[in-house]
């Protein structure tokens, strides 16, 4: 490839149902002279292929199967995605490739892998299609991707609820399916769903899927580290609180830590009073580890992610993103640093005051809270089996 020609923009264009992302990637494809579409099909990874094609306006241009990496489909995407761009690259003439990612397949990954190749490959945009009248059946479904035929490898352990939303959360761009086909439900969206998605994606810009907002939009540029950010738990960008439309989201914040045996009684009726929660959180027998907190369909996964900054010494600090270290001081406690309970619920109907009292029912008592963090790490460590299965 020629030293002087400029990178090739690449756009991500992510989306749990088919029909709509791929009338979306026609519709750039057809709004944006010299754009290319590469697709990855895993639905014939049983057969032990990933089958892959190149379109553009006028229709199908290349076609090939990449083979199975580790049984597992999206292991061959990554190692075949990116060689197919370089080629096209090469090959010069046009103006943006259009990385179209199979149903289940999460675009933070993918966009990692092409930002990390740099030149000749400029990654400029991320998007999901969306029809808003699916959001809330698809945060309500927790069914396996396995049992929905969406699985990307035999040990895919996801559900339809918490795949759909990562799609939604991660990207910059979130493209409305507004005068497609009804949702599952036989009802086009209302002024509800609309509200649930505008919660659900407060720093994404919102553009029709149809006419060429969207072709625009994923040429703007896109900062792969900040929006890992966006959706890192130390740090994430999570709605406010809001009441509209009869959808409701509750922000709870608290500084003490949680009684880790009560907090556990308390994790199935916490997961199942939000279609979505998220957030972070400490335990008074691990309060140096931050906690993730990621819920969606009735269905919860806590994971550590890593110490809260207040654990580090400070001559790490500088190797922690400034994200993290902007977000942490807001909120700085003279005796616990970032140490904090940020979680949010949002659901249409959600019980508020419900919810406020079983959170603050699972804290410290203020006699437990006053005997210190020696006595803290003796309390019964309920969370084991949670952050510290045995492989």
């Amino acid at each position: 490839m020629s030293g002087d020609r400029a990178p090739l923009p690449v756009a991500i264009v992510a989306g749990l149902h088919a029909d709509a992302r791929r009338a979306a990637v026609d519709e750039i494809l057809r709004t944006v002279p010299g754009s290319v579409a590469l697709h990855h099909d895993l639905t014939s990874a049983v057969a032990g292929a990933v089958h892959r094609t190149v379109r553009d306006a006028a229709g199908p241009l290349d076609s090939g199967d990449a083979p199975l990496v580790n049984d597992c489909a999206c292991c061959a995407l990554r190692e075949d995605l990116v060689p197919e761009l370089l080629r096209l690259a090469e090959q010069g003439g046009h103006r943006l490739a259009v990385v179209e990612l199979w149903d289940s397949v999460e675009p933070q990954g993918m966009a990692a892998v092409i930002a990390a190749e740099g030149a000749p490959l400029a990654l400029t945009g991320v998007a999901a299609v969306v029809d808003p009248a699916l959001v809330l059946p698809c945060l309500s479904n927790g069914d396996d991707l396995a049992d929905a035929g969406l699985a990307a490898a035999p040990a895919d352990r996801r559900t339809v609820a918490d795949t759909f939303a990562r799609q939604l959360e991660y990207p910059t761009v979130i493209a409305l399916v507004e005068d497609g086909p009804p949702g599952e439900d036989g009802e086009d969206a209302d002024e509800g769903d609309r509200a649930l998605l505008a919660r659900l994606t407060p720093g994404a810009r919102k553009v029709a899927a149809r006419g060429g907002a969207l072709g625009a939009a994923l040429l703007a540029g896109f900062d792969v580290e900040a929006a890992a950010a966006r959706v890192h738990p130390a740090c994430a960008l999570l709605p406010q609180e809001c009441d509209e439309h009869g959808v409701r989201t509750f922000v709870w914040q608290r500084e003490r830590p949680f009684h880790p045996q009560r907090l556990y009684a308390a994790l199935e009726d916490l997961t199942c009073a939000a279609v979505r929660s998220r957030g972070r959180f400490w335990l008074a027998d691990r309060p140096d580890t931050l906690l993730s907190w990621d819920a969606a369909g009735g269905a919860l996964c806590v994971e550590p992610a890593g110490p809260w900054l207040a654990a580090l010494p400070e001559a790490a600090w500088e190797m922690v993103p400034v994200e993290r270290r902007l977000a942490a001081s807001v909120d700085w406690h003279p005796e616990h640093g970032d140490r904090c309970q940020y979680l949010t619920f949002t659901a249409p109907g959600l019980d508020r005051e419900g919810l406020f009292a079983l959170l603050d029912s699972c804290l410290l008592t203020d006699d437990e809270y006053a005997a210190g963090r020696d006595r803290w790490e003796h309390l019964p460590h309920a969370f084991d089996d949670l952050l510290d299965p045995v492989t």
